[in-house]
């Protein structure tokens, strides 16, 4: 019944923008916090970003922030993650992820719902 969509992904030049949508479809709804996460080749999964329902709590990974803004629109359902200033060492497939508890941390474990994650490539 649960499925988060996930779409914005692509390949873009060092320096530009790119935003990811992902949207939670599901009956019934749950107060949700959303995160992003990334994985490299070879590379274990990392937290990028998260948001709790309300939007007050927010957590950025050091390597993005100040880069990166992850926002949601309540009445999509859908949580976004902005991506400017874009770097060859962010390529990675990024998943978006649902965590029923609106803890909105940086641990995958935390995480109930998974996308099937969207490549996202920089290229310099």
């Amino acid at each position: 019944q649960v499925q988060l969509v996930e779409s914005g992904g692509g390949l873009v030049q060092a320096g530009g923008s790119l935003r990811l949508s992902c949207e939670f479809v599901g009956r019934p709804y749950s107060s949700a916090a959303m995160g992003w996460f990334r994985q490299a080749p070879g590379k274990e999964r990392e937290s990028v970003a998260a948001i709790s329902w309300n939007g007050a709590k927010t957590y950025y990974a050091d390597s993005v922030k100040g880069r990166f803004t992850i926002s949601r629109d309540k009445t999509k359902n859908t949580v976004y993650l902005q991506m400017d200033s874009l770097k060859p060492e962010d390529t990675a497939v990024y998943y978006c992820a649902a965590d029923s508890l609106d803890l909105a941390t940086g641990n995958h474990y935390d995480y109930d719902y998974w996308g099937q994650g969207t490549q996202v490539t920089v290229s310099s």
